[in-house]
């Protein structure tokens, strides 16, 4: 695979977990109901996990030699997470939080298999964490 191609999907990448990272915090905010505590430190967890993913992508990007996106534009541009319009029940933030994880782990397991190792390095690890992230998310739904 290309670097151009690398960076164009490590892009959109990044712009999704950014998005993801938002949405995530916005949901930390805002949540209600009766599983308010393990819920909102839950999900503090997985923003700040995301945060520092955020960094690690770009940098990756940058050391493949170009720019990475920086904007919210940008971002808006480029993600394959949609951004948040309103503010859910508990139980739809979960889902669409773990639909949202799964995006991410399929999209950056689709890219590891042609990355260079590099790349491949970044992205073994970021998978693990959106797989388990997922599978908290349909442990916290099952019924």
């Amino acid at each position: 695979m290309k670097t151009t191609d690398i960076v164009r999907e490590l892009s959109e990448i990044l712009a999704s977990n950014y998005i993801l990272y938002i949405k995530t915090q916005n949901y930390h905010w805002n949540v209600t109901g009766p599983a308010f505590f393990g819920l909102h430190a839950m999900l503090e967890k997985m923003y700040n996990d995301l945060f520092t993913a955020n960094d690690d992508i770009a940098e990756r990007i940058r050391a493949l030699g170009n720019f990475a996106p920086g904007t919210a534009s940008e971002f808006l541009k480029l993600s394959f997470v949609d951004e948040p319009t309103e503010i859910p029940s508990a139980e739809k933030m979960v889902e669409t939080l773990l639909a949202d994880h799964e995006k991410m782990a399929e999209k950056m397991k689709k890219l590891a298999q042609n990355a260079d190792e590099g790349t491949q390095d970044l992205l073994s690890p970021r998978v693990a964490t959106h797989e388990k992230t997922a599978w908290m998310l349909r442990s916290f739904l099952a019924k």
